[in-house]
């Protein structure tokens, strides 16, 4: 079955810290928490913090397992990327490092030039890019 147009994305990731992870996409990225779960001690439970835009048709999935800790293992170039079509204000990044973010460079000069990439508090990256994007 093809994948449609319309249909929801989830993108799902381990925390190592999911109060710093909240702190960072809500109060310092500006997202909703869409869903949260509390979990047990138990191996297979876990805590669940949804976040993301409740109009939107995707949402940022964190989890943590007590029992069984995943820890996160992102790379230089695991890149959650906004395509902002504007310059990326001062006050966002700024906001970003205030609750958990770490500025970095790219390894890719295109991002570099383009964007700025915020590393979030479990070492994932986020490009806010000054560019638009259409798949069209």
């Amino acid at each position: 079955m093809p994948v449609g147009g319309h249909r929801h994305i989830r993108i799902a990731r381990p925390s190592k810290d999911l109060a710093a992870a909240e702190r960072f996409w809500v109060a310092g990225f500006g997202l909703s928490v869409v869903y949260r779960a509390q979990g047990g001690t138990d191996p297979g439970e876990h805590d669940l913090l949804m976040v993301g835009r409740p109009e939107a048709s995707w949402h940022l999935e964190l989890v943590h397992e007590a029992a069984r800790p995943v820890m996160p293992r992102p790379t230089e170039e695991d890149l959650l990327v906004v395509y902002l079509d504007e310059p990326v204000p001062e006050e966002l990044v700024a906001r970003l490092e205030e609750h958990g973010g770490k500025r970095v460079l790219s390894p890719n000069p295109y991002w570099n030039e383009w964007g700025v990439t915020i590393e979030d508090p479990d070492g994932y990256r986020l490009v806010l890019c000054r560019r638009s994007w259409s798949n069209a």
